[in-house]
C-alpha cells in the first residue's frame, strides 16, 4: 500500500491545508525521506501565516530531514528546504538561536545538494540570525557569495535570477540595519534591475516566483526606515499595492513595516490602522512577539486609542500564539 503522507493530500484551499495528525505518522512509521509534496505543503502553511499549524507538523519533517540529506543531491535539497523553513518559523517566533542552528544545518545540506538556488535560500535564512546577533558583516559576505554563484553563468535560469534578486534584497536590508546606506542602495538597485529582467520572462512552472516590483517596494519600506529616512519609506508604502503581493505572509509584512514607519513618523493612529491590516491578512502574524511589541509601542504612544486595547488582548492569545 502506498504510504500516506504526513501532510495528507496537500490540498491547499486558500489558507486551509489538510494535514494528517501526528498519531497517524507514529502508527505508520516515519517515511524514508522528505517528499517534495510534503515540503510544498509545509511551505504553503508558512505563506498563509498559519504558524501554529506549521509548528505542529514541522517536527515530523525535521525528524526525517537528516536521513533525507544523506540520500543524494535531491534529498539534500529537500532537507535544506525543511531546515530553511524551520529557521524562518523560528525567526517569526523570536527564537534567534534556534533560527541560526537550523540555518546552519540548511547550509550544510545545500552544499551537499550542489544547487545554487538552494544554497541561496540557506544564505538568506542565515542572514537574519546573523544580523540579529551583531554579525551583519558575516551575513553580507554569505549573501554576496550566494549571489555570485547565482550569476556566474552567462545566461542564468529564471530560478537563478529570482533567487539572485531575493538575495540582493536580503543583503540590502542587512546593509541598512548595519547603517551602510551606499551598500544598501546598491543591493536594492541590483534587485530592481533583476526584477525587470525577470518580468520579461515567461513563468515555466515550479515554485512561484518571489521577486517582483512589488517585492522590491516592500523591502524599500523597511530599508529606508532602518536608514532613518521615514519620508522615503512611506513614499514607497504609498506606491505599493499590497493586494498584489502573492501571499498572506507578504501582505502582513507590508502592513507591519508600514506601521513601524508611521509610528516613527509620529502617527500612532495610522500605525494601528496598519496593524488591523496585519491581522486581516494573517492573524498569526499579528500574534508574533515582534508585532505584539509594536502593538505595545503604539499603545504607549497613544493611550486610549479606540479599539487598540481589544486588539492587544485578541492578539496576545489564540492557537497561533502557542508556538513560540
Amino acid at each position: 500500500m502506498e504510504r500516506r503522507r504526513v501532510l495528507g493530500a496537500g490540498a491547499v484551499l486558500g489558507a486551509a491545508l489538510v494535514v494528517r495528525p501526528a498519531t497517524a505518522w507514529a502508527a505508520e512509521g516515519p517515511p524514508a525521506a522528505v517528499s517534495e509534496a510534503d515540503l510544498a505543503a509545509a511551505r504553503a502553511l508558512f505563506a498563509a501565516g498559519a504558524y501554529g499549524r506549521l509548528g505542529e507538523v514541522l517536527p515530523l519533517l525535521l525528524a526525517v530531514a537528516d536521513r533525507s540529506a544523506r540520500q543524494g543531491p535531491a534529498g539534500a535539497a529537500r532537507a535544506a528546504g525543511v531546515w530553511v523553513l524551520a529557521s524562518q518559523l523560528a525567526v517569526k517566533q523570536g527564537r534567534t538561536a534556534a533560527a541560526g542552528t537550523y540555518a546552519g544545518l540548511a547550509g550544510v545540506a545545500a552544499r551537499r545538494s550542489g544547487d545554487v538556488v538552494v544554497l541561496a535560500a540557506s544564505a538568506r535564512a542565515a542572514a537574519t540570525p546573523l544580523r540579529r546577533t551583531g554579525r551583519a558583516d558575516e551575513a553580507l559576505q554569505l549573501l554576496a557569495e550566494a549571489r555570485a554563484h547565482l550569476t556566474a553563468a552567462s545566461r542564468p535560469t529564471t530560478a537563478e535570477l529570482d533567487a539572485a534578486g531575493m538575495v540582493a534584497l536580503t543583503a540590502s536590508y542587512t546593509a541598512a540595519q548595519a547603517h551602510l546606506p551606499a551598500l544598501a542602495e546598491d543591493f536594492a538597485a541590483q534587485a530592481e534591475e533583476t526584477a525587470l529582467r525577470l518580468a520579461g520572462r515567461p513563468h515555466t512552472g515550479g515554485r512561484p516566483r518571489e521577486l517582483s516590483a512589488g517585492q522590491c517596494l516592500l523591502y524599500r519600506i523597511g530599508i529606508h526606515r532602518l536608514l532613518g529616512d521615514v519620508d522615503t519609506a512611506l513614499a514607497h508604502a504609498r506606491r505599493l499595492q499590497a493586494a498584489h503581493l502573492p501571499t498572506a505572509e507578504r501582505r502582513a509584512r507590508a502592513a507591519t513595516d508600514t506601521a513601524r514607519a508611521l509610528l516613527d513618523a509620529g502617527d500612532p493612529a495610522g500605525a494601528f490602522a496598519q496593524l488591523r491590516l496585519v491581522e486581516l491578512a494573517a492573524p498569526g502574524e499579528a500574534r508574533r512577539p515582534a508585532v505584539r511589541t509594536l502593538t505595545a509601542r503604539i499603545a504607549e504612544a497613544r493611550p486610549g486609542l479606540p479599539g487598540l486595547d481589544a486588539y492587544a488582548r485578541r492578539t496576545a492569545s489564540g492557537a497561533e500564539a502557542t508556538a513560540r
